[in-house]
């Protein structure tokens, strides 16, 4: 199991629909992401426990991709990897991001 952890400066403000999104599920080749707000001056966290250990240049590509589309601030984002592929850890974060912005209808 390896930890990594990174943080993006963002200049957005997200929209406060929801104080928290989960997506996804641990399994064999997928990943769980939670989404949660939290007073961070700007910057968004991105925590990543992974089963596969030696890809944190990988996983720094893919984040920082993810922040730049989507230019977040005061998130803190909680990755659990079961083995995902680069594509499936970009879906899911899109997927997380997405479902975290559309306003709630309770």
């Amino acid at each position: 199991m390896e930890y990594l952890q990174y943080e993006f400066q963002g200049t957005g403000q997200p929209k406060l629909f929801r104080s928290a999104v989960l997506a996804g599920v641990v399994s064999s080749g997928n990943l769980e992401v939670l989404i949660e707000a939290a007073d961070l001056n700007g910057r968004c966290s991105v925590e990543v426990r992974t089963s596969a250990q030696g890809y944190s240049d990988i996983w720094r590509a893919v984040l920082n991709d993810f922040a730049v589309r989507h230019d977040l601030s005061n998130l803190q984002i909680s990755i659990n990897d079961g083995g995902a592929t680069p594509a499936v850890v970009s879906l899911r974060l899109d997927q997380a991001i997405e479902e975290y912005a559309e306003p709630r209808h309770d």
